[in-house]
């Protein structure tokens, strides 16, 4: 895709008929259905965020979209739907095991925040997140409901066209979706996600075209802090489980290595749900594969420790860094990967994120 130049912007007067309160990070904040699917200008940082893998179970093309929003403090008082008071980016790869392709596209813009801008928007209603030809939106009045979105094309090496069904209710992280990221209180998020998503895609690459049925995960998350003092990035994965459940784990991680902050969740198929606590849950590094193009090292495989037992985490295809230069700047690893048992049996399969590698990540 044709490099644009990061466009500096972003701190948002609010909106007329949004109050400071409406996206304040704080506990015990009820979230609320359609509305909190939309976006939360007045918090900092907000994404979008949809991975899965479609195709044959034993080669599958994993796949990644995210939207991102941003308020970086600039612009407050500069008046027009010009003014660069939030930036809009969006990520999208696929990865194709099979073939060992990772294939990556990404797009920015700037958005005034003023609900008047109709030409790029994130609706504070619903989820209706576009940029130029790229957009994420919900097509439902139910609680979860279904997703669609379009990304790439033209001038990037794929174009996907994607439907995500929801088949379970929300899953809200942390308590009742306030979730824990440092000691403080202000370093949280409000987060929910929507695992063992349906999904159907049309995939055109090199002038051909496949539709092709496979599985997903959604998260939105939105948040003023989300790395404590200290942290230089994170290690995340979102797994459906093979068994009908889910489970999501993360750490901030220290530059030694360490961790400053863990948790995640477990929901099972009958639809209990257990909250882990920091310190439940240990991330070992088991194998290390080194970038190429930034001489980072990720590991790609893992030992996850948690109340529920122990796990390997290991990527189906090494090569899955994205280089973000062209949007927000950061350089991060996010690929298919698989969970398995102690016996090494596929328990799950997701997407494992890794920040912070080859450079500090900053927010």
């Amino acid at each position: 895709m044709r490099r644009r130049a990061l466009l500096l912007g972003a701190l948002p007067a609010l909106s007329r008929g949004q109050s400071a309160d409406d996206d304040a990070i704080v506990a015990g904040r009820a979230l609320r259905w359609p509305r909190d699917h939309g976006a939360h200008p007045g918090a900092r940082n907000e994404w979008w965020y949809a991975t899965g893998w479609l195709g044959d179970e034993a080669a599958p093309i994993g796949f990644q979209i995210t939207f991102f929003r941003h308020r970086t403090g600039l612009a407050q008082t500069l008046p027009g739907r010009f003014a660069p008071r939030q930036l809009l980016f969006a990520h999208a790869a696929l990865s194709d095991i099979a073939a060992g392709s990772h294939l990556q596209a990404q797009c920015t813009q700037r958005w005034s925040g003023d609900e008047g801008d109709a030409a790029l928007h994130a609706l504070r209603s619903d989820t209706d997140v576009r940029i130029g030809r790229w957009w994420l939106r919900r097509e439902a009045a139910a609680e979860a409901g279904r997703y669609r979105a379009e990304v790439g094309g033209a001038d990037a090496p794929f174009a996907l066209r994607i439907e995500l069904d929801a088949t379970q209710p929300l899953l809200l992280q942390g308590q009742a979706g306030y979730s824990r990221k440092g000691p403080l209180p202000q370093q949280a998020s409000l987060y929910y996600s929507l695992p063992q998503l349906r999904v159907h895609a049309r995939v055109e690459r090199h002038a051909h075209t496949r539709e092709l049925a496979g599985r997903g995960w959604l998260d939105h998350e939105w948040s003023d802090e989300t790395l404590p003092p200290g942290a230089v990035g994170w290690d995340w994965c979102g797994i459906d489980l093979d068994d009908g459940g889910a489970l999501m784990a993360f750490r901030l991680r220290r530059p030694d290595g360490s961790a400053v902050w863990s948790g995640g969740t477990h929901r099972s198929a009958d639809g209990r749900v257990r909250t882990f606590a920091d310190g439940e849950l240990r991330f070992t590094p088991q194998r290390i594969w080194t970038s190429p193009a930034t001489q980072a090292r990720y590991p790609v495989q893992w030992q996850l420790d948690t109340p529920l037992g122990s796990f390997g985490l290991r990527a189906l295809m090494d090569a899955q860094e994205l280089d973000g230069g062209a949007s927000n700047g950061a350089v991060y690893w996010e690929g298919l990967s698989d969970l398995v048992d102690a016996g090494g049996r596929r328990v799950g399969r997701g997407y494992l994120e890794m920040t912070g590698y080859a450079k500090p990540l900053v927010m």
